[in-house]
Formats: C-alpha cells, structure tokens, sequence
C-alpha cells in the first residue's frame, strides 16, 4: 500500500498543491495541508475502493481544505503575490507584462466569486476535472455543478468586459 500512495503523491503532488494554494493562497499553508492531505489519503486507502485516483485525492483535498478552515476561522493569511511568481513563457518584456496585468486581472476575478462557484472554476477549468468529478468533491448534484460553473464563468466574462 505505501507503494501505492507513493505512486499517488509523484503523479498528483503538483495538482493538489496547486489547487490548494488557489484556494488559500498562501504557499506554507498549502504545503500543509497537501501534506495533510497525503497523510489522510494513506489511512484511508485501505478502506476505500477508489476508481479516479486524481477526484478521490482531490476530494480529500477538499475536505481538508474545509476542515483546515474551521480550526482557522479566526486568521485569514493571503499571499498576494502567487500570480506573480508564475513564470512566463513569452519574450519580451511587453509580453510579459500584459500576461502579469492580465493573471493579475483573472486573480481579482476569482477572488470577488462566491466561495462554491470560484472552487468550481478551479476544478473544472483549472484541474480539468469531469463535472461529475467536481460535482462529488463540492457535495453538489452535477446539474447543480453546472450551474455553478456556468454562473462563475458568466461573471468572470462580464468582469472581464467591464475592466
């Protein structure tokens, strides 16, 4: 078995870590509860058949998120600069820029949704995950995670028009 969540943490690490720190935006934080999250998926892989490794994680993910959430109600830590440590690709300094101010744009975006919606941009835009996939993680019937993931993508399009 520890085979196994050695082959889950080397294929997935990345994904949940990203996501996490989507959702906290702080990278201590994230690195916690990633390793949180890892240390859970270990007790529990033993009695849970799992069909997709990468929603089941994510799921666990979650939960961690929300159980995280409640311990720290009190604080909110944000990092404010986790868009721009994203490295860009592009070749001049103009390019650049227009990506930083453009991910800068997407981040404030993001953060003005509601708490269901921004995580169901994360996971379905983000994390290409099925709608079935997310909708099991945020608890919600997939009709439900649909409408969700239509209104945060139809808020983020007029956001996106009025700046």
């Amino acid at each position: 078995m520890a085979s196994l969540i050695e082959q889950l943490h080397k294929k997935y690490a990345t994904d949940v870590y990203r996501y996490l720190l989507s959702l906290t935006k702080n990278h201590h934080t994230s690195e916690e509860i990633t390793q949180e999250t890892f240390y859970r998926a270990y007790i529990f892989l033993h009695d849970s058949r799992i069909d997709n490794e990468k929603a089941w994680l994510f799921r666990v993910a979650h939960n961690t998120y929300i159980d995280y959430l409640r311990k720290n109600k009190r604080f909110v830590i944000k990092e404010q600069d986790y868009f721009h440590q994203i490295k860009t690709l592009e070749k001049s300094i103009e390019d650049q820029y227009l990506s930083k101010e453009m991910l800068d744009d997407l981040r404030l975006s993001l953060d003005k949704l509601p708490v269901k919606q921004k995580q169901a941009i994360l996971l379905a835009d983000f994390n290409n995950l099925s709608y079935k996939e997310a909708a099991e993680i945020l608890e919600v019937t997939p009709n439900y995670f649909k409408i969700l993931l239509f209104r945060a993508r139809q808020k983020l399009r007029v956001s996106s028009r009025g700046c």
